[in-house]
């Protein structure tokens, strides 16, 4: 067994053992209250540059298969989790997710008491945190220093990272309907499959496309997607979600998408807390006071308050979703032009689903604007 320690910038210390690979990885310390689900979690590109705490004890069960992967590669920084699997069971199940993590060079570390790890967060807010093990792991004094020198997450431009190096295309499912422009600032594999089984074909576009690009895919519509990072940094997607407004191109965002377009109709962001992360949080519409429980994975959200009205560049607007829990806002819609946008994740791999039905909404959009 070789000892492993998390430490985190306030001088806080958790001990326990080295899990995945050894070293050194350095990251924002945030929890996932997700009890299924972690291929999907450790394989989304909107925790990059993050350290998750799995709040459920027991990780590691079904070990980790090659059809679930949300994106080509783990992006955690690094993975911590209470008691791991000793042995897998599944009947899809390749290596164990210790083997997996330690293939992809992940620190982790278990055997810690996440619960006193979570309160911790949870009062003192999410923070910058260090994993070491092995030859990194010295004396707490020299990890601290190295914690507190690594980057902060506001200000972090880190959608530029994970984002597509060039465009790829995804088929539409059976005949095709529409055609859609999905700017990738950390999307995950499960979104375009679930406009392809919509009859989309997704062309997935990288961030640094200009408009031209994006007109020359002909799309019926503009899909901002999940990311990472401080969407404050974001003026270049930004900028082209005010060009697609103005032209009353069909919008729909997600996660970081939603932030995206919550600033380019004149919303400010903030960081929140400790987030919102895991995949049972629930979500109130303020038009139909219907609830859904949601995935999601956000660190920063706007600014404003659950069904207020107000004025934009491009008309009235709605800030059309929040969450119970809080009173973050969730949502935003836009009265006058045909876009609109949620914090949480409608594609939910590995679920829930009961905020699928917004593709469905985002085809009504389209059609109507033919």
């Amino acid at each position: 067994m070789t000892n492993a320690a998390l430490v985190l910038e306030d001088g806080r210390v958790f001990r326990g053992e080295a899990y995945g690979a050894t070293g050194v990885s350095l990251g924002e310390v945030v929890f996932s209250t997700a009890m299924t689900g972690y291929q999907e979690t450790l394989t989304d590109p909107s925790y990059h540059r993050q350290i998750v705490v799995q709040t459920a004890p027991q990780i590691g069960n079904t070990g980790w298969n090659d059809e679930d992967d949300e994106s080509s590669k783990i992006w955690v920084a690094g993975y911590v989790v209470r008691d791991p699997a000793r042995t897998p069971s599944n009947w899809r199940s390749k290596r164990g997710l210790d083997e997996e993590l330690a293939n992809q060079g992940v620190v982790g570390i278990a055997g810690l008491d996440t619960r006193t790890l979570t309160r911790h967060i949870r009062e003192q807010g999410a923070m910058r945190a260090g994993v070491f093990s092995g030859a990194d792991l010295t004396d707490d004094a020299s990890m601290v220093e190295q914690v507190k020198a690594s980057a902060q997450m506001v200000g972090a431009n880190l959608a530029v990272d994970v984002t597509t190096p060039k465009p790829y295309v995804v088929e539409a499912i059976g005949e095709k309907k529409f055609t859609v422009a999905a700017l990738d600032l950390g999307i995950k594999s499960n979104t375009p499959r679930m406009m392809a089984a919509r009859g989309i074909e997704v062309h997935v576009l990288p961030l640094t496309s200009s408009f031209d690009e994006i007109l020359a895919t002909s799309p019926d519509g503009l899909f901002l997607s999940n990311g990472p990072g401080d969407p404050a940094t974001q003026d270049h997607a930004i900028a082209l979600t005010r060009e697609a407004l103005g032209r009353k191109l069909p919008l729909f965002g997600i996660c970081f998408g939603n932030q995206i377009l919550g600033r380019a109709v004149g919303r400010g962001t903030y960081k929140m807390r400790y987030g919102h992360r895991g995949i049972n949080i629930p979500v109130i519409d303020v038009t139909t006071g219907k609830v859904a429980i949601t995935s999601q994975n956000h660190g920063f959200a706007l600014e404003g308050t659950p069904g207020e009205e107000f004025s934009s560049e491009f008309g009235r607007a709605v800030l059309s979703h929040y969450c119970p829990n809080d009173g973050t806002v969730e949502g935003v819609r836009l009265l006058d032009a045909p876009a609109f946008s949620v914090q949480y994740h409608p594609e939910a791999a590995a679920g829930p689903h009961d905020a699928a039905p917004l593709f469905d909404d985002f085809v009504t959009m389209m059609n109507e604007a033919r």
